[in-house]
């Protein structure tokens, strides 16, 4: 057996921080639901970016929502990142896809790091700290250890937290991480596509941009204090469908001069221009999840015309990650041509 590549490397390393992870499953975002609506672009999303997406009318979309973890066990009321994958369909086989996560930036700026990072958050015995230990680790500077979930005996959190106290560029997301508590819906989320990517206006000019999905019935957690339930949000998504449409709105930051263009570990200045690029309405559940969600291959780097990608090295490394996990488990392959 020849040298791992990269990309086997990254799937491997995200895999073996879930245990109970089944094979021919994604290797993390393991639990998911599909489900398809349309993408209406603004009157000014083809004054920024040409991509087919933003000069259509409206263009049928496939969206996968998703639990952050990579093992099969529903624990929907449990504080996890959610992630919503979604590809746009222009027709003529063509496909682009754009996928988010509830965490506005990422763990680390480079893959060296982030195969470091996964190791630290291998699984390891879990129990409360007490409130003085909290208050120690503030003292310290140190981010405090969040409380384990009803239930769980093993997570990684301490092993990111402590990676997260020596590595400076890690804090912002895995603070948030441990903080960011469990939607009431997939449909009351933001989600942030997180990495930077490059735009082609009407005129010409090429410019950085980040892109997020904002809910138009607005966000909203479940009460931290109330016992947390394992399955909800699947049930919850299929009745909200069946009274009416999902909404989100598609915004997207410009970026300036200082910001950063290739490390999704560094958020960008609230103030920057912001973009509404169009309406996405969810309409319903797919009938076949296994042939029309499960067996998709999504892959952040799936772009058409007008959108590239950024010099980001974890948003390429990503490419490939994402090709050689939807190689081993069937789904449908990414048609990338050339480089």
């Amino acid at each position: 057996m020849g040298e791992a590549t990269i990309a086997q490397r990254l799937v491997e390393a995200v895999r073996s921080d879930f245990p109970d992870h089944q094979p021919g499953t994604r290797p993390v975002h393991t639990v998911g639901i599909g489900v398809s609506g349309t993408f209406m672009a603004s009157e000014v999303a083809g004054q920024f970016c040409i991509a087919a997406p933003f000069r259509a009318a409206q263009m049928p979309v496939l969206v996968r929502f998703s639990n952050g973890s990579g093992s099969p066990v529903e624990h929907d009321g449990w504080s996890d990142v959610r992630g919503m994958a979604t590809r746009f369909l222009p027709g003529d086989g063509a496909a682009m896809d754009m996928l988010a996560m509830t965490l506005p930036e990422f763990f680390t700026p480079n893959v060296d790091a982030f195969l470091q990072f996964t190791k630290a958050a291998m699984p390891q015995s879990v129990e409360r700290e007490s409130p003085w230990r909290k208050l120690i680790d503030m003292l310290r500077l140190e981010l405090p250890l969040p409380d384990p979930e009803p239930g769980e005996t093993m997570n990684g959190s301490a092993g990111m937290m402590a990676y997260a106290n020596r590595h400076g560029f890690a804090g912002e997301a895995v603070f948030r991480a441990g903080m960011i508590g469990a939607p009431v819906s997939y449909a009351r989320a933001t989600y942030h596509a997180v990495h930077c990517f490059i735009v082609t206006g009407a005129d010409g000019v090429r410019r950085p941009v980040r892109f997020s999905w904002q809910p138009v019935s607005g966000v909203r957690t479940t009460d931290p204090t109330a016992p947390a339930i394992d399955r909800y949000l699947h049930e919850e998504l299929r009745a909200r469908l069946a009274q009416g449409s999902a909404q989100f709105m598609l915004m997207m930051s410009v970026g300036e001069g200082g910001d950063a263009l290739n490390d999704p570990t560094r958020p960008w200045p609230a103030k920057r221009t912001r973009v509404a690029m169009g309406m996405l309405s969810l309409a319903q559940v797919v009938a076949d999840q296994l042939a029309d969600c499960e067996r998709v291959g999504f892959n952040p780097c799936r772009l058409l015309p007008g959108i590239a990608v950024s010099d980001d090295p974890i948003l390429r490394a990503r490419r490939d990650a994402y090709e050689y996990s939807q190689r081993e488990r069937g789904a449908t392959p990414c048609p990338f041509a050339g480089g």
